[in-house]
């Protein structure tokens, strides 16, 4: 296919010409964003390393009835509107890994910018939150702790 021909095509499927183009952009827009929030988003196996190493401090910021159905094991909760940098969990852990972890991924995301703009080095998110987690077929604790 040449350019003549490309073009041809585009000025006969204009929808699906301004379709590709939007969709291209959007994902450009979106991997850049990725790239430069601050923060990193975590697989289930690579918390469950962070974890495993150690001195990770994982915030749950479900609601409590959720974190009670089932958490991470050594997740603290917190509400999401009680949170932020000057929390006595991560007020001591501006060098610590921080994990926030929550149902959707919206709450964590949004407290991860928080920290990383008040100087925390190393946060990151599980991505796709706790269903993530339990796709991955890893465990859950129920209860508090």
């Amino acid at each position: 296919m040449n350019y003549e021909e490309l073009l041809a095509f585009a000025g006969r499927n204009p929808m699906l010409s301004a379709a590709f183009v939007g969709l291209t952009v959007a994902i450009i827009v979106t991997e850049i964003r990725r790239m430069t929030r601050g923060y990193r988003g975590l697989k289930p196996a690579e918390l469950t390393q962070l974890i495993n190493a150690g001195g990770t401090v994982v915030v749950d910021l479900s609601s409590s009835s959720d974190f009670e159905k089932g958490h991470i094991a050594g997740s603290r909760n917190v509400q999401p509107s009680q949170f932020g940098p000057e929390h006595k969990l991560v007020v001591n852990a501006k060098q610590s890994p921080v994990v926030l972890v929550c149902r959707s991924g919206t709450a964590s995301e949004t407290a991860a910018k928080a920290l990383k703009k008040a100087g925390f080095e190393n946060v990151s998110v599980l991505e796709g939150g706790i269903p993530s987690w339990q796709q991955a077929e890893l465990p859950l604790v129920k209860g508090r702790n």
